[in-house]
């Protein structure tokens, strides 16, 4: 059974078992200590070592992977964590994709439940407005990906005509608004997600505002995290 090592250094011998979504929580939980995700890269690394050891089952995460036809996508709410992170599950229609977006200063973890989701990287628009497309990388079921405004924007997609898609997210700190770019122009616009209920679980459905202030648009000064 898969475990992580919560300490970056090489002589930490101190294992937890992840086998449930209920085990992750608490682990995170565990793992953020009152604090959250701030520059210390050590506490990233050590919530990716988490995302990695939990393997998927469905029967742990079902009751929230609810899908709201009509949606670009579903967030539903797992924990709220202890003020300083929270943790979703997004549910991806066949062939839905999010807009190319920033995360608000946040670190983004992203593990993939099931189905298959496309992260395309994009770097911060240029002088010129136009966004340069970096890289491709395909996610698969239990990969995990990390997302940070210093590495750059993102859009998730889902490539299959025939499947959904279900992923899990950290972000930290929470956000409600964020910044959408239009591609060719780099034109951004505030995004905002308003809360509804499903059944018993809290959902976002994600929409798009006014445009965003310029200066607001440009990438961030420091370059202390650039991959993780």
């Amino acid at each position: 059974m898969p475990s992580a090592t919560l300490s970056c250094s090489s002589e930490a011998t101190a294992q937890i078992s992840v086998k449930t979504m209920q085990d992750l929580v608490s682990s995170l939980n565990q793992a953020m200590g009152d604090s959250g995700l701030g520059e210390d890269l050590c506490t990233v690394r050590k919530v990716k070592q988490l995302m990695h050891s939990y393997m998927s089952q469905s029967d742990d995460w079902a009751q929230h992977a609810i899908y709201q036809e009509g949606s670009r996508y579903t967030r539903n709410l797992v924990d709220d964590g202890n003020g300083k992170y929270n943790l979703l599950i997004l549910v991806w229609g066949e062939g839905q994709s999010s807009p190319i977006h920033d995360h608000a200063g946040s670190h983004c973890m992203m593990k993939l439940l099931a189905g298959e989701l496309d992260e395309q990287l994009f770097a911060w628009p240029q002088d010129d407005g136009s966004l340069a497309l970096r890289r491709t990388a395909p996610l698969r079921t239990n990969s995990v990906a990390y997302m940070h405004d210093k590495i750059g924007l993102h859009r998730i997609a889902n490539p299959s005509s025939a499947t959904r898609a279900v992923s899990l997210h950290l972000y930290s700190p929470p956000y409600n608004m964020c910044k959408t770019f239009d591609e060719s122009t780099g034109v951004a616009v505030q995004s905002s997600c308003a809360a509804q209920r499903l059944t018993n679980v809290l959902s976002y459905a994600c929409s798009s505002g006014a445009a965003a202030d310029s200066a607001m648009s440009r990438p961030p000064q420091s370059t202390a995290i650039t991959s993780i």
